[in-house]
């Protein structure tokens, strides 16, 4: 029996007020929330100094080797990049440390200078991380950027935050970024040479600054504060254009704090896998948390994180079998993926496979909620489910948008290791909540994290109230020293997002919906901005609607859209390519991938279909799609219509499918 994995209410926060209001803290922060790891450690210099100085020898960052590269030639006709790789090479805590601060002092030797920003503007690497120390140790902002946020967006956050110095890779470069009028120098993590770059400009590698920052007459370097702002994060948003989030050394450190007392026996014998974007809050802080407790990072990206990714050559071993991972993060996408493939594969199991599998899931299921492990299960059945993540995973931490029930259930049992799922934001410093491992209750993000407190604002508009029964409901405000220092040059949004209390602690205000329950966990149920109000006067919960249909297997990805001067629903679908094309094939429609997305009756069979599980999952009849428009491309982040961290950018499909809203409301 285990004791701790049980679906019982345990306290996990309470409201220290009395008021169903809050604020809520922590159960163990009740008296006061936490803001640092270890005495004294309140910048990211220290952090790093601290960690390289317990575990020097310690492996720090690994990188996998690339043995050969070959083009392999798709039935499409197109043609993919296909690699073999080969071991983890490692750089340990002493090697990381000392690569930093040689690059911060080549960096000041080119004329970088404190508290002047400097932009990074990679894939996540070993080198992201060194580059990013470098700067924590020399007070230099580091501002972030999605490769995926596109030329105008990337261009103004080069201007706005009026960097000189850009440190990048060649592909990315190229591809994306138009140079910044101010700019004097790049840094490349490999070539030094390349065409087109205007004159005046210096192009170094990465060693050779390194090699300037190791000599002897180069100056030390001033230690930052806690308030010194570590990074301006430029976040790709759901809307308009993208908003720089100032963070100081002291926000992130309370941050990783919080996050750092949720994942049970965090220790220097744990192995984290990095492949989201370093540019995101959440991947940053979760491998800063694996720093400052000595565990070692090996990286990745999503194209070779398992043996059946799209750049990992047949045959040959991907990212987390060769890693082995005891820790990872993942957005919800991303395990949406992994739950519809091998729910694809049960389906076309034998009869017997099938009905063991599902015997076998459901009595797990029943276990884990008494509290039981299943053994003998997990390794006759769920064994090879395990492995598609290395075998070794203990914790997954969800985060970036929500996850639904099914998938959260679903890696619970067939993973065999407990999901935290976490609830933050970029301008918290992804730190507000995280689920405890031992609650295997779905649908909820856990309860405030110790450096936070989160208070419940009655909207009106939307109808919620603190004093809402059976659980207080409202706008999440969370408070705490992992609060950010606001927006960059953008008053006007400051003093609408943020705000500081009588006792001088900054609040934020999500914009997100939610209820405390009865144990102190919080539930997301809605967001401001998802709420539209139709003709007749009902309220629509968009984002409610998309979660609710995303769990039919047809549908990969859909967008609920309403207008206030229309009386119905309409939705943009992705539909799965596999379950569409077996639907095609059972009425006998031919063609293309476009052309039967683009099929009439398709459309109208897809409609049926999602409308029969929106009244099976109790939507209100208002809520439920009128119309469909089924997408023959998918949304990534490279299409401009959703985030890095997958969520939907509604402005942009808005625009995307305008001709198509025209239509489906009777325009055209």
């Amino acid at each position: 029996r285990i004791p701790s994995c049980n679906l019982l209410p345990q306290q996990q926060a309470r409201t220290v007020s009395g008021h169903p209001a809050g604020p809520y803290r922590a159960i163990n922060s009740q008296q006061k929330l936490v803001a640092w790891l270890h005495p004294g450690v309140d910048t990211l210099d220290k952090m790093f100094e601290h960690a390289a100085g317990r575990f020097p020898q310690r492996d720090c960052l690994g990188t996998r080797e690339v043995l050969s590269e070959e083009d392999e030639l798709q039935p499409n006709g197109k043609v993919f990049k296909k690699v073999i790789l080969g071991n983890y090479n490692w750089l340990s805590y002493a090697e990381a440390y000392e690569a930093a601060k040689c690059f911060g002092s080549g960096l000041a030797a080119l004329g970088q200078r404190p508290q002047c920003n400097i932009a990074i503007f990679c894939e996540t690497r070993a080198e992201w991380i060194v580059a990013a120390q470098a700067c924590f140790m020399y007070n230099f902002p580091l501002v972030t950027l999605y490769a995926t946020l596109g030329p105008m967006a990337i261009a103004h956050g080069l201007n706005e935050t009026e960097v000189t110095h850009i440190i990048t890779s060649k592909d990315l470069l190229q591809s994306r970024l138009k140079v910044p009028a101010l700019l004097s120098s790049l840094v490349s993590y490999m070539s030094a040479v390349w065409p087109d770059i205007p004159r005046g400009i210096m192009v170094l590698n990465m060693d050779a600054v390194k090699e300037m920052g190791s000599r002897p007459d180069n100056s030390e370097y001033l230690q930052p504060q806690s308030s010194d702002i570590a990074v301006i994060m430029y976040t790709s948003g759901s809307t308009g254009i993208p908003k720089g989030v100032m963070i100081s050394h002291g926000n992130i450190i309370a941050g990783i704090t919080g996050m750092a007392e949720r994942i049970p026996d965090l220790n220097e014998t744990d192995t984290y896998i990095g492949y989201l974007p370093l540019a995101h809050v959440l991947e940053l802080s979760a491998e800063l948390v694996c720093i400052s407790h000595g565990c070692r990072i090996g990286y990745s990206s999503p194209q070779t994180l398992a043996d059946q990714s799209t750049k990992i050559k047949k045959g040959s071993k991907g990212d987390t079998s060769v890693l082995k991972p005891t820790l990872m993060a993942a957005v919800p996408e991303i395990m949406d993926r992994i739950y519809k493939n091998v729910m694809t594969k049960v389906e076309e199991m034998s009869k017997l496979q099938k009905t063991l599998f599902v015997l076998a899931y459901n009595y797990k299921m029943e276990q884990i909620s008494k509290g039981y492990s299943t053994p003998l299960c997990d390794s006759l059945v769920f064994k090879r489910v395990r492995a598609l993540l290395g075998g070794n995973t203990r914790v997954l931490l969800s985060g970036g948008a929500p996850l639904s029930a099914a998938t959260q259930r679903f890696m619970n049992i067939c993973l065999c290791c407990p999901v935290g799922q976490g609830y933050g934001l970029t301008e918290t410093c992804g730190a507000g909540t995280i689920s405890e491992v031992w609650d295997y209750s779905t649908g909820r993000v856990g309860a405030p994290l110790v450096c936070s407190e989160i208070t419940l604002k009655d909207w009106e508009e939307g109808g919620y109230y603190s004093t809402d029964k059976p659980n207080p409901r409202g706008e999440i405000l969370i408070g705490g020293p992992n609060v950010t220092m606001g927006y960059y040059k953008n008053e006007a949004k400051n003093r609408e997002d943020f705000y500081v209390d009588e006792n001088g602690q900054r609040w934020f205000c999500t914009g997100d919906i939610g209820e405390f329950h009865p144990d102190g966990c919080l539930k997301i149920i809605d967001r401001k901005k998802d709420l539209v109000k139709l003709q007749a006067g009902e309220y629509v919960s968009l984002g409610k609607v998309e979660a609710v249909l995303k769990n039919c297997p047809l549908i990969d990805n859909i967008c609920a859209y309403a207008n206030s001067d229309q009386s119905y629903v309409i939705s943009f679908v992705v539909p799965n390519h596999k379950q569409l094309m077996a639907l095609a094939e059972q009425m006998q429609v031919r063609g293309t991938w476009e052309e039967i997305c683009n099929n009439s009756q398709m459309e109208k069979e897809v409609l049926r279909i999602i409308t029969e599980a929106a009244i099976s999952a109790k939507l209100e009849r208002f809520e439920i799609p009128k119309k469909i428009r089924l997408s023959s491309e998918p949304w990534t982040p490279e299409t401009g219509l959703v985030t890095d961290a997958f969520k939907l950018k509604r402005k942009e499909l808005k625009t995307h499918y305008q001709e198509d809203i025209e239509r489906m409301y009777g325009g055209k």
